[in-house]
């Protein structure tokens, strides 16, 4: 594992589940997500990312061993890649996100303050051609 701040698996979790927020909302069922092969491949790429960071968070004592759903699922994406089941994929994204989001959110207020506004003026550069992103980074900065 890399050597990285850990808060910044909070902000990797964060904008991650954003991207999948974003795609998933262009469809109206798992079917037509799986069968846009660039949105899916997206889709499943970004829970690869924030299962990854979780592990980061888990290992660090960032986390808690309650989140290990979340690394086993990753898990799941990369060495099942030809079992994924794509309402699975579906409700994670519909019904879990939102708790996850909410979860980082409360995280990344937590952090101490100067951290936190220097990680965030970073990610608002690195993520300047992603508008939603940037919106949501901008509550952050209060």
């Amino acid at each position: 594992m890399s050597k990285r701040l850990p808060e910044l698996y909070l902000f990797d979790i964060l904008v991650a589940a954003l991207k999948i927020q974003k795609v998933v909302a262009q469809f109206s069922n798992a079917q037509q997500l799986k069968y846009d092969f660039v949105s899916w491949d997206s889709v499943v790429r970004e829970f690869e990312i924030i299962g990854e960071a979780m592990k980061g968070l888990i290992a660090t004592g960032y986390a808690s061993e309650k989140e290990r759903a979340i690394v086993d699922f990753r898990n799941v994406l990369i060495h099942e890649y030809f079992g994924i089941d794509e309402e699975e994929v579906w409700g994670i994204a519909k019904e879990h996100l939102p708790n996850l989001i909410t979860k980082m959110r409360e995280m990344i207020d937590g952090m101490d303050s100067d951290l936190r506004c220097e990680l965030v003026d970073e990610l608002m550069k690195e993520n300047r051609h992603l508008p939603f992103v940037i919106e949501f980074l901008s509550s952050l900065e209060v």
